[in-house]
């Protein structure tokens, strides 16, 4: 009887493996997952200097995943909030304030005013010298492959992918599904101009319909000339990949946007690392320094700041404005939604930063506007 039962829970722990592993295969062969790079794309990276044996490196000592016990903490965690009412502040209870995106000030003063419109997460519209960007486009529901599994949109869209104006630029951080959007992508091909990327995410591009001279691939430090702007590819410390088991093959940054008058920092997803000071000594000082302040946890400290860090790299970065991002959004870890917000702005004010905190679908007109609203409390 025991040996049928031996033999029995190894058939089965193999069908379950074989199931596994043919999921994980149709999902990788699915074209919202994107692109291997191939080809000319591929002699390149292996030419960056920042891809060594078979990957990408980010340039200090950096842990990127978690293992069994840390993936088991994690969901256990989560789950407690979901069902028992543990940390059941994972999201709102409320519905958050959400403003509908007033298109008439990027028609107004084109030439003068710097723009920047949160439309949640980290998807940004930037105006500048007249230009229209768009940093980090995920104007989906959910941050994830597919509709019906992963995380969910706290609230509704400040302004839809068809909404949009006709775009000069989208600028791209690196590949994670909450950063680089299938969906949004395809609608915004035909009303974009051109898409700067990190090196080989022009892969993902390309399959999905972006025309290869559309795109521009900036390694770390390249730079590149756009309509009298200046875009440049900057370090980050974080990691790529969307596929099961692939990871790592293409590059993620941050990105300086450099204007007649004003630079932008936008800082991608990143750890706290030193490269912030090289930036800072580089390009800045910056008018304004959009840096995520969410998604941390002391599983992977080394991949997302915590709130206090933020801070502390937007002074690295000789910033004079910060403005707080990739919060308020998605529950992709096991905090308090309001968490992120609210100790960066206790950091801030501790250390006299002057710090922006405008609702979603709410502009930051720079040098003219300035909204810094506790709307975050019910």
């Amino acid at each position: 009887m025991k040996r049928r039962t031996g033999i029995c829970l190894h058939v089965l722990g193999l069908l379950i493996l074989q199931v596994t592993l043919a999921g994980c295969s149709l999902l990788n062969l699915a074209p919202q997952v994107g692109a291997e790079p191939k080809g000319a794309r591929l002699k390149a990276i292996q030419n960056s200097p920042n891809y060594q044996y078979g990957q990408f490196r980010n340039l200090v000592p950096t842990k990127t995943g978690l293992d069994f016990l840390g993936y088991a903490k994690v969901i256990s965690v989560k789950l407690a909030g979901k069902f028992f009412g543990d940390n059941d502040n994972q999201e709102p209870n409320w519905e958050i304030p959400v403003l509908k995106l007033d298109l008439r000030q990027y028609d107004a003063d084109q030439d003068t005013a710097t723009v920047i419109s949160w439309l949640g997460h980290s998807a940004l519209l930037v105006q500048i010298d007249g230009k229209r960007l768009l940093l980090d486009p995920m104007l989906n529901g959910f941050a994830s492959p597919v509709s019906f599994v992963g995380p969910k949109r706290f609230s509704a869209l400040a302004i839809t992918a068809e909404e949009l104006p006709p775009i000069d630029a989208i600028l791209i951080s690196h590949d994670h599904y909450d950063h680089l959007d299938y969906g949004s992508i395809k609608k915004l091909n035909e009303k974009t101009r051109h898409f700067f990327v990190p090196l080989g995410v022009g892969a993902h591009l390309e399959r999905w319909g972006v025309p290869a001279e559309k795109i521009t691939e900036l390694d770390w430090w390249q730079e590149a000339s756009f309509k009298g702007l200046t875009f440049a590819a900057t370090p980050s410390r974080h990691f790529s990949g969307r596929g099961v088991g692939i990871s790592m093959q293409t590059l993620w940054s941050s990105w300086v946007i450099m204007g007649r008058k004003d630079r932008i920092f936008f800082s991608g997803d990143s750890g706290y690392f030193s490269g912030f000071k090289e930036i800072g000594n580089k390009y800045g000082p910056f008018a304004i320094t959009l840096m995520e302040c969410g998604q941390y946890n002391e599983l992977w400290p080394d991949i997302h700041m915590m709130p206090e860090q933020t801070v502390q790299a937007h002074l690295d970065l000789k910033g004079k404005l910060l403005m707080p991002i990739h919060w308020g959004a998605f529950d992709l870890t096991t905090y308090a939604w309001t968490d992120p917000i609210e100790r960066a702005t206790k950091e801030a004010d501790r250390l006299k930063v002057p710090i922006t905190t405008p609702r979603i679908g709410e502009s930051v007109i720079l040098h003219h506007y300035i909204p810094a609203k506790v709307w975050w409390q019910k």
